[in-house]
């Protein structure tokens, strides 16, 4: 199977990488000619636009930023529905229902497939190979690329039929890790602002029930030790946290302690943080605490 990438940032180029380890021969296609270098390298094609890699490929996988770009590079002049060799398009942003099912009739009028595919784990995951994958759409052509989205991880969970369940799924899971990243970091400043060593707060609340992804990665890996590379701008997380709120108020769900923390990314997209890795929210925290957490690790 001929596929192409479109989109190799921060998520995208350890995915494409993936699929070039597992042996698939394949397109790329970004904006940016010295993101594609790392993969043309590794003798991946070059596509010349959107487009270009749509007439070449029958499956394309897309990664880009914001519903902007995704909108543009899928249904814009020059997109890749105006290619003529793609039969399956692989949507792996997270971007909310109402642009997925607005993908998905487009691609539908042009006979293509559209597969819903966001992905949680972040770069790190990404690169490790041991990303979450959520899936939703049309059973056979989940099939037919199953072997190229299983490179991406192990865990691969199929949401539902219909493109667009998978988005729920994810915006489910990233607004909590947002709130949790929030409320690990309020908790973590006061813990160590009374006087508890940050290591012996990690080392008991990841033996007790306060423990989340926030206490048993971010914060000893890229918190503590003020690396702040968790590989994530702000603007993304915000994206997410404003989809899912979205999400829940049009379902009639109240969001309250979402909205709160809401609130606190906010801020700092107004102290001009939004490119920014996320794990630096802990510092808008600190910075209202008086107190910053020693580093550890």
């Amino acid at each position: 199977m001929k596929a192409g990438y479109l989109g190799v940032g921060n998520m995208g180029l350890p995915m494409a990488g993936k699929l070039l380890d597992g042996g698939h021969e394949l397109t790329v296609y970004d904006i940016r000619e010295e993101a594609l270098k790392p993969l043309t390298d590794r003798q991946a094609r070059r596509a010349a636009s959107p487009k270009d890699l749509a007439d070449q490929c029958e499956t394309v996988f897309v990664s880009l930023p914001t519903l902007e770009t995704l909108r543009t590079a899928v249904l814009g002049p020059g997109g890749v529905l105006e290619g003529s060799g793609m039969t399956t398009l692989v949507n792996t942003c997270t971007v909310g229902v109402p642009l997925v099912e607005e993908m998905a009739k487009a691609c539908a009028a042009k006979g293509v497939t559209l597969v819903d595919c966001p992905i949680s784990g972040g770069p790190v995951g990404a690169r490790a190979g041991t990303l979450s994958v959520m899936i939703s759409g049309d059973r056979t052509a989940i099939d037919r690329i199953w072997p190229m989205i299983s490179l991406w991880g192990k865990t691969l969970t199929i949401a539902g039929d219909k493109p667009g369940a998978a988005q729920v799924l994810k915006l489910t899971n990233n607004v909590m890790v947002a709130v949790a990243l929030i409320a690990t970091s309020e908790a973590f400043v006061m813990g160590a602002k009374g006087g508890v060593d940050p290591a012996v707060l990690t080392s008991a609340i990841n033996a007790g029930t306060g423990r989340n992804f926030i206490t048993q990665a971010a914060m000893s890996e890229v918190i503590l030790p003020r690396k702040f590379d968790f590989g994530a701008p702000l603007h993304i997380l915000m994206k997410d946290v404003d989809l899912a709120i979205e999400q829940g108020e049009a379902l009639g769900v109240p969001m309250w302690v979402c909205q709160a923390a809401r609130l606190v990314y906010k801020h700092a997209m107004f102290e001009g943080r939004a490119n920014e890795d996320m794990s630096r929210i802990i510092q808008v925290i600190e910075r209202g605490a008086g107190f910053e957490l020693p580093k550890r690790g």
